[in-house]
């Protein structure tokens, strides 16, 4: 296990399952720039890592991810639009890179998990989390969308669930989360990691080519294709750098920061 001073914590234990530990509880996690990097740098680790079977995304602290970094996404809508859209493409990239690991991924979701938080366990095959984890696509309060998650958020829930939640920002349940597809599990919190190690004993009964195949089978007969995906990344990144450079979106982040209602909130 890596120092904890590390902004990912990456640990590989006998056989051959990683864990990938979010390590900024101090700001609930929130996906920096910095830390999505590490992130990246970690997936390109353990991609390549021949001992790998499987991965674990988990995080240090009560909050398992706050989403994006606000301040950074604030100071990314005054930017060029060149440096927005760049900056905005970082989040795209490793919901890829996660999504398309030719390893079967598990999201360990012990605590709250908003915006971006959930593209992360979207772009997991398996998500499991605490009974007392609460989540929220909250962008449109921010005066934003959520964009770069939003085809993950989609193919998880569907787009029917997800017209409600992507509009309304409301908190769900982890009870809720289950039922509309987000989790496939949820369990007290002290069952969690027993939880996870039953899945993990599963995974790692199947043949390791074989897992990588069906996640490539399942990704064509959805009617995905490489081009399409890259172009949604793209669309997507330029959306959100758009959006968070326009007076709704520099209001409602600087309303956020300065923990005021913003100018469209009456009551």
């Amino acid at each position: 296990m890596s120092d904890d001073s590390q902004l990912v914590r990456v640990g590989l234990d006998d056989r051959g399952v990683a864990t990938l530990v979010m390590n900024r509880p101090e700001k609930h996690n929130a996906l920096s720039a910095a830390l999505i990097d590490s992130l990246l740098a970690a997936l390109a680790a353990v991609a390549a890592d021949e001992r790998t079977r499987l991965v674990v995304m988990a995080s240090e602290g009560a909050t398992f991810c706050a989403g994006a970094d606000i301040d950074e996404m604030r100071l990314a809508g005054k930017a060029a639009p060149a440096d927005n859209e760049r900056d905005a493409a970082r989040l795209a990239d490793l919901l890829a890179r996660l999504e398309g690991l030719p390893k079967p991924t598990i999201a360990r979701v012990q605590g709250n998990a908003f915006g971006g938080a959930l593209g992360l366990i979207a772009a997991c095959d398996i998500a499991v989390a605490a009974e007392t984890a609460v989540f929220a696509l909250t962008e449109v309060r921010l005066g934003i969308v959520p964009a770069m998650i939003s085809p993950y958020i989609v193919r998880a829930i569907g787009l029917r669930q997800a017209q409600r939640y992507c509009l309304t920002g409301e908190r769900i349940s982890a009870a809720t989360a289950e039922r509309i597809g987000l989790l496939h599990g949820v369990v007290a919190a002290e069952q969690l990691d027993l939880t996870i190690s039953g899945i993990t004993s599963n995974l790692l009964l199947g043949a390791p080519g074989a897992q990588a195949e069906a996640k490539l089978l399942l990704r064509r007969i959805a009617g995905r294709t490489d081009a399409a995906d890259a172009q949604l990344r793209a669309d997507t990144a330029r959306w959100i750098a758009r959006l968070r450079s326009a007076d709704e979106g520099r209001e409602g982040l600087a309303a956020f920061l300065d923990r005021r209602a913003p100018s469209w909130r009456k009551t």
